[in-house]
């Protein structure tokens, strides 16, 4: 698989480490030179994220993913993810372009390459890794050249994505990616739940009462909720609560029991056990090597 043109593109728009926005929009490109010595964290956004050159490593969960210039990966929505940059350098930057994932347009195509009936699959999962298609890659590569053409990008630039919408719903992986702009499907109602979690973490939740919100059966939300983002609904909801608790007192200086209770706790005891059984020790702890580090 050449990516060399795509990465030569690349490091054009992204001339030091940092993510930098192109011309077009929901187009970004994300440069790093060097290795990461530990995750970091954030949210992931439906999209497809090509790398042409270095590797990274994504962790949703107990579920590993990684993927290089040889294997492309579609994020398919909204979830926590702990990432690290595994193979980058000062010489060989890490480069990767992240294509925002429009879903009616990538509905609208999906009617055209499945004209007899979208496919229907049992699987759902938050990353979908596909071998590097080489058609995607070239496509991409003239995205980036209309980048510097005005004259003629807005023309050429929404038939350069449904060329590689197309190539990616034809691609082996095709059968998952259909399932982002299929009202209905599970993953699209998974995904509302979950975009409910990330907007209300700090509110009591009930489980049946959610899967009744995005109309699901309490057994088929529980399956599909942790086989898209390999949790129950109530870890994933502790996790958002914890992560939020952490940052809270680490970027806002605000001490335990704020914090244990700005994010939804009633119990300062309950709130630091599982903090410690999370992070691997006390909030007091996290909070004073923090201190001792600044």
């Amino acid at each position: 698989m050449n990516t060399k043109p795509l990465a030569e593109l690349l490091s054009r728009y992204a001339p030091h480490d940092g993510l930098f926005d192109l011309p077009i929009a929901g187009v970004r490109v994300f440069r790093v030179s060097k290795i990461d010595e530990v995750a970091v964290r954030g949210n992931s956004q439906p999209g497809i994220c090509i790398i042409a050159q270095g590797a990274k490593r994504a962790i949703i969960g107990n579920d590993v993913y990684e993927y290089d210039d040889s294997r492309m990966a579609v994020y398919s929505t909204e979830v926590p993810v702990s990432a690290k940059i595994i193979q980058a350098s000062e010489d060989e930057p890490y480069l990767c372009l992240i294509i925002d994932m429009d879903q009616q347009k990538l509905a609208e195509t999906a009617l055209k390459v499945f004209p007899y009936g979208l496919p229907k699959t049992a699987h759902t999962k938050p990353i979908f890794i596909g071998q590097a298609n080489p058609h995607i890659i070239e496509a991409a590569t003239r995205l980036i050249g209309l980048s510097a053409q005005t004259e003629v990008s807005t023309l050429l630039v929404p038939l350069v994505m449904e060329e590689i919408y197309i190539r990616l719903l034809q691609s082996h992986i095709g059968k998952l990616v259909v399932q982002i702009a299929t009202t209905g499907s599970h993953l699209q109602k998974v995904s509302a739940a979950i975009s409910w979690l990330q907007e209300n973490f700090t509110e009591p939740m009930k489980v049946d009462e959610l899967a009744e919100r995005v109309n699901m059966s309490i057994s088929s939300f529980h399956h599909h909720f942790k086989a898209i983002t390999s949790m129950s609904p109530l870890q994933f909801q502790k996790e958002l609560r914890l992560y939020e608790a952490k940052h809270l007192m680490l970027s806002k200086m605000m001490d335990v029991s704020t914090a244990c209770m700005h994010v939804g706790y009633s119990s300062v005891s309950q709130f630091s056990r599982e903090y410690s059984r999370f992070f691997g020790q006390p909030p007091s702890k996290d909070i004073q090597l923090h201190s001792m580090a600044v």
